[in-house]
């Protein structure tokens, strides 16, 4: 047992995380609550070691060091892999990519270690690749456990165009029960590499420590699908979006009051299907990006009203909504919207 890992109480209901020792046999757990509670280390029972790079344990033989040249028979030594731990909900894949600097104070100069996180019950077989053109590497390749993360490889910044292209194939089961078959999985990602230089791009999670850039492979039971265009393709695609947007207003979630009333809904899974790897000022920007689009279609519209959706979370984006009207939008006039039909969690704004 050391500080850091997970473990249940065996005379009493729940568990913690060790976080530090008091003697030999009394170990100082932090509860869900955090409390720290003194606990005989006899009566602990280890759930999750707190390791980095997890590897499945297997049964082998190892042959006695001080002894190479013996038979395989003689001193040897068993490994037991213990019973995986499964958690309620772990039924649902749930399966990422992480980037882990060593050293984020010196982001220029430090190295990464990349991660497989199983967030399941499931094992998985992955295979991690890197591509080029048409061609692909296998950078890594192994077996993870459910509910634990796997290392992958180390990498300095100079190795980061071998990864823009990253493709994962996973293959997912269980051992000694039955379970659901699952179909093999092929998920192919763009890594923005710019994201390496920039520490902010790199976030607190449940699986380390340390900051860390994460990606979605697998989200609840859906493998994340890349849209991969041509130069043609994204031609044709921006002639679409030009013709589509001069046909209709866009992010508009309904029109009431004889269309009088706009209503825009800046929550950010509206606005976009997932935001991985962005952090929480790139998710703010791009909501407000979205707030000013619509005001400069619609600021000339004298009368016009709009509510925008913002919800009320820490009040973050509303503050940052009426300081952008306040300086940019003097002809405006806004309000608190209707508390019965949106809550805190709207304000009305009126062109004049």
């Amino acid at each position: 047992m050391k500080i850091g890992d997970k473990v249940r109480f065996l005379n009493d209901v729940g568990g913690g995380i060790v976080k530090s020792f008091q003697g030999k046999n009394i170990a100082l757990v932090e509860d869900e609550n955090g409390f720290d509670i003194p606990v005989s280390t006899s009566e602990l029972l280890i759930v999750d070691v707190d390791n980095y790079n997890t590897r499945p344990q297997r049964k082998v033989e190892k042959t006695s060091p001080e002894e190479p040249e013996k038979s395989k028979t003689q001193s040897t030594e068993a490994i037991f892999e213990e019973k995986p731990l499964e958690v309620k909900g772990g039924d649902i894949l749930n399966v990422s990519l992480a980037f882990v600097p060593n050293d984020i104070k010196t982001i220029n100069s430090t190295s990464f270690d990349a991660y497989l996180i199983n967030d399941s019950n499931y094992y998985f077989y992955y295979t991690y690749l890197s591509g080029e053109n048409n061609s692909w590497k296998v950078r890594a390749q192994g077996l993870v456990a459910p509910n634990m993360k796997a290392w992958m490889e180390s990498f300095m910044q100079s190795g980061l165009n071998e990864i823009e292209r990253i493709a994962i194939q996973l293959i997912a089961f269980k051992k000694d029960r039955p379970f659901e078959l699952r179909p093999s999985m092929d998920v192919r990602l763009h890594i923005d590499t710019v994201k390496f230089y920039k520490m902010h791009c790199f976030n607190d999670s449940d699986f380390f420590e340390k900051p860390a850039l994460i990606y979605d492979v697998v989200k609840d039971d859906v493998p994340y699908r890349s849209i991969k265009l041509t130069a043609d393709d994204l031609q044709r695609e921006m002639m679409l979006k030009k013709s589509i947007d001069e046909m209709q207003p866009v992010y508009i979630a309904k029109r009431d009051r004889k269309d009088e009333l706009l209503t825009v809904d800046l929550h950010i899974n509206e606005l976009l299907d997932s935001t991985s790897g962005m952090s929480n000022g790139e998710i703010l920007n791009y909501q407000l990006d979205k707030f000013r689009e619509v005001m400069e279609q619609y600021k000339s519209k004298r009368e016009k009203k709009i509510i925008f959706i913002h919800g009320k979370g820490e009040g973050v984006l509303r503050k940052a909504i009426l300081d952008e009207l306040k300086k940019k939008y003097k002809n405006c006039i806004w309000q608190d919207a209707s508390f019965q039909e949106y809550g805190f969690g709207a304000t009305e704004v009126t062109i004049r």
